[in-house]
């Protein structure tokens, strides 16, 4: 049994200047119980996994916390809930924020951008599942603007991207491109020719870190894109649902400490 606050150490703490007091990370596939295609660590309940596994894999994560991780239902869109004791797990939403300690803000990926947020005074955290569609549809803005009551605005928010799928293995359509650049002329150097016809290859981080920016988020960690990112081409750390349908969940989460 995973000992109490001691985070497995394949797991990724996120490098970023959180204020004392707050929390963050990011699970890999090490340290569950789980078997298969989910092996070892999945946190997804949906999944097709054993529920018993799933349920013995989300304990190891909050013994190994110390908090309460909050499992939203995600469906793509903008909603953000806003956690206190009585939030139940399956609540939907695609992102969560809080100014309860104890209490993670937990978003789950396998492919999809994971964002946390906190103020430089970690008075509040938050978390959103980014993929595309949550992405080009403001999941991000909507997140951003839980913090509309911190006194030193918009550039005292810092946020950090975990793992997804990278800039190599994301092709999507012409009509993903365009969704993007519609809404900023300058997401079109997020994207690359693929090699069929009216394909493209998406950067999703560097995507993700223009809308932040365009947000008035200036502090920025994480996730360059760069292949060690990527969950499609890591197999043996990363779930991801692009490389194998049959996936588990990561988790990521962000909280303050009781």
């Amino acid at each position: 049994m995973t000992t109490p606050n001691v985070l497995d150490p394949d797991w990724i703490v996120p490098d970023w200047p959180a204020p004392p007091g707050v929390r963050a990370v990011c699970t890999t596939r090490a340290g569950g119980v789980s078997s298969g295609p989910y092996a070892s660590l999945n946190l997804g309940d949906h999944v097709g996994d054993v529920p018993a596994s799933v349920a013995a894999n989300r304990q190891r994560l909050a013994q190994a916390i110390d908090a309460r991780p909050v499992f939203l239902r995600q469906v793509h869109g903008t909603d953000v809930a806003v956690l206190d004791a009585a939030t139940a797990d399956d609540t939907e939403a695609d992102a969560a924020c809080t100014a309860h300690a104890g209490l993670a803000c937990t978003v789950m990926v396998a492919d999809c951008l994971p964002v946390l947020f906190t103020d430089a005074q970690g008075r509040r955290v938050a978390a959103a599942h980014a993929g595309w569609r949550g992405l080009a549809s403001g999941v991000l803005s909507r997140a951003v603007q839980s913090f509309e009551d911190n006194e030193g605005g918009r550039d005292e928010i810092m946020a950090w991207l975990g793992p997804c799928i990278g800039p190599e293995a994301f092709e999507v359509g012409g009509e993903v491109k365009a969704q993007f650049e519609a809404a900023d002329t300058e997401a079109a150097r997020c994207f690359k020719p693929a090699g069929a016809p009216g394909k493209w290859l998406a950067d999703l981080p560097a995507l993700a870190r223009l809308r932040l920016q365009a947000l008035g988020v200036r502090q920025i960690h994480g996730n360059d894109g760069s292949v060690g990112w990527c969950t499609v081409a890591n197999a043996s750390r990363f779930f991801s649902y692009r490389r194998e349908r049959i996936s588990g969940r990561l988790a990521a989460l962000v909280w303050r400490e009781r």
